[in-house]
C-alpha cells in the first residue's frame, strides 16, 4: 500500500500493470474506499489516466466520513460538512481486472490530503497501522472474512428468494451449480483463492470462504469478493444482498472474521501448554478481543439492521463468551483436526456482519488483541451450548453477558473503550461514533420491518 505521503514517483509495477490491463480490454478503473457506515464508495477514471492517478490521486470529498448508510450527511466534532477535498491514491499492487464487468478494473484507494500527508482518518491506513503495531511486538496476523449472502429475484424491493431447498441441501446446490462454477472461476481469475462454497441455512442464502491474508489484504479481498458476487449474480439474472437481515425474525447473513496470530515460532493458537494448545500470548490476544467485544460490536455490527440478526439461538454470537467450536459464543476457537493444528488453528469473531467497514473491523480486533497481550490477560472459563437456554441467574453465575442489543448501546460501549479510542485516534473515533449514533437516533422508533426494508439492498 502507499506510504505516509502521496507517492513522489510512479510505482514500479504501474507500466506493466497498465499494459496488461489494456491488452485485456480494460478502459476504465474504479477506485474504492469504505466509509464509516460500511458503504463502499467509488470514483472512476479512464485507464489512460492511471499514471496520473498513481502520482496525484483522484479527488473525493471528506464529507463521506460522516455519511450514514442511507446518505444522510452528518457533522462530527472533527469531520463532516461540505468543505475540503481528499486524494484517492490507488494501490497499484492490488489493481485487478473485473472479470464480470467487462472493460473495468478495480483498485483499493488510500486517502491523502491535498498537501500530501496521509489523511488522519483513512480506514485502510488504520488497518495497516494496527498490523504494524503487531509486527513491532514480533507478531503477525492472518485474517479472512466469511461471506454470507442471499440471492433474490430482481425487479421488486421486496425479498423473493431466487432459489429454494433446504439449508446446505443438495437440491439448493443443484439450483446454484452453474452460478457457483462461474463465481469460483471468476474469483480465481481475479487472484482470489476460494476455500469453500456452499448453500447456507437462510432462505436463498449461500456462503463462500476465501484464503487468509495479511490484515489489509483480507479487507481488500472482502471488498473485491462482494463486488464480484454482486456482478456475477446480476449476470445470472439474480440480485445479491449481504444485508444482515432481509426478513425480521429469520436467520440473517453474517461476515464472520477469522484470524490467527503468529510469532517467529509459529501459530500462537496451537502447540502451547494452555487450554486446547493456546500459547500464552495467543490466549492474552483472545482475552483482549473478548474484553472489548461490546465496543467492537459498534464497529463490526453497529447498524440498526445488525440487531435484527443478533438474536439468541441463531449462531450469531450475541454472548460475550468464548469456547472451542462454540457456535453461540461471540469468539469461537477453532483448533483444527489432528495434524493440522499448527496451520489451521484460528479464532472466529461471529457477531460481525457486512455492514462493517472491513478495514476498521480487522484493525479494531487487532488493537483489542494487542491490548490483551500488553496486559497479559487470561481467558475466563469457556462456555459451550446455548446460553439462551439458561436462566438469568445461571447465566450470571457463569459470567455470561449479552452483547449490546441496539446501536445506541453499542455506540456507548465504543465511546467508553479507552483501548479503541486510543487506537482509532480522535478524528476517526469521533466520525465513527457520529455515524453510529446518527443512525441509531433516526431509526430509534422504526419497526423491524421498516429497518429491514431500509437496509435490504444497501450491501
Amino acid at each position: 500500500m502507499s506510504g505516509d505521503r502521496i507517492p513522489a514517483a510512479e510505482p514500479a509495477e504501474l507500466v506493466p500493470a497498465s499494459a496488461r490491463l489494456r491488452a485485456e480490454g480494460v478502459e476504465l478503473v474504479e477506485l474504492s474506499f469504505v466509509d464509516n457506515a460500511g458503504i463502499v464508495r467509488v470514483k472512476t477514471a479512464p485507464l489512460d489516466r492511471l499514471s496520473e492517478l498513481a502520482r496525484y490521486g483522484l479527488g473525493a470529498s471528506p464529507c463521506f466520513e460522516t455519511f450514514t448508510f442511507d446518505d444522510v450527511m452528518l457533522r462530527g466534532t472533527h469531520l463532516g460538512g461540505p468543505d475540503g477535498d481528499l486524494r484517492l491514491v490507488p494501490d497499484i499492487s492490488r489493481l485487478t481486472r473485473l472479470v464480470a464487468m467487462h472493460g473495468w478494473a478495480w483498485a483499493p484507494a488510500d486517502k491523502f490530503t491535498q498537501d500530501g500527508p496521509r489523511f488522519v482518518a483513512c480506514q485502510r491506513a488504520f488497518a495497516a497501522r494496527q498490523a504494524a503495531a503487531a509486527a513491532s511486538t514480533g507478531l503477525s496476523v492472518s485474517a479472512a472474512f466469511e461471506h454470507e449472502w442471499v440471492l433474490a429475484e430482481p425487479g421488486t424491493e421486496e425479498f423473493v428468494p431466487a432459489i429454494s431447498g433446504s439449508g446446505y441441501g443438495q437440491v439448493r446446490l443443484e439450483a446454484l451449480a452453474d452460478y457457483g462454477l462461474a463465481l469460483v472461476r471468476t474469483m480465481r481469475e481475479q487472484g482470489l483463492e476460494v476455500l469453500q462454497f456452499h448453500p447456507e441455512y437462510a432462505l436463498g442464502q449461500a456462503e463462500m470462504s476465501v484464503a487468509a491474508k495479511d490484515p489489509v489484504g483480507a479487507a481488500d479481498d472482502a471488498v473485491l469478493t462482494r463486488h464480484t458476487i454482486r456482478a456475477v449474480s446480476r449476470r445470472h439474472g439474480w440480485r445479491a444482498s449481504f444485508a444482515p437481515c432481509l426478513i425480521p425474525g429469520g436467520a440473517g447473513s453474517g461476515a464472520h472474521l477469522h484470524l490467527s496470530v503468529h510469532d517467529a515460532n509459529g501459530n500462537l493458537f496451537a502447540g502451547g501448554p494452555g487450554r486446547y494448545g493456546l500459547q500464552g500470548r495467543g490466549e492474552a490476544f483472545l482475552a483482549g478481543v473478548l474484553r472489548e467485544l461490546p465496543a467492537l460490536v459498534a464497529i463490526g455490527a453497529g447498524n440498526p439492521a445488525s440487531f435484527l440478526r443478533l438474536g439468541p439461538s441463531r449462531w450469531a454470537g450475541i454472548w460475550q463468551v468464548w469456547g472451542r467450536e462454540a457456535r453461540e459464543a461471540a469468539v469461537r476457537l477453532i483448533t483444527g483436526t489432528e495434524g493440522t493444528q499448527s496451520w489451521a488453528a484460528n479464532a472466529e469473531v461471529k457477531c460481525f456482519d457486512a455492514t462493517a467497514n472491513p478495514y476498521l473491523a480487522v484493525g479494531a480486533v487487532i488493537a483489542a488483541g494487542l491490548a490483551g497481550v500488553r496486559e497479559e490477560l487470561t481467558l475466563p472459563d469457556e462456555v459451550t451450548g446455548d446460553p439462551a437456554l439458561l436462566s438469568e441467574d445461571d447465566r450470571a453465575e457463569a459470567g455470561v453477558e449479552r452483547l449490546p442489543e441496539g446501536p445506541a448501546e453499542a455506540a456507548d460501549a465504543l465511546a467508553s473503550s479507552e483501548v479503541l479510542a486510543e487506537a482509532l485516534e480522535p478524528e476517526l473515533h469521533d466520525a465513527l461514533l457520529t455515524v453510529r449514533r446518527g443512525e441509531a437516533d433516526r431509526f430509534a422508533d422504526a419497526t423491524p420491518e421498516e429497518v429491514a426494508a431500509a437496509t435490504r439492498w444497501t450491501w
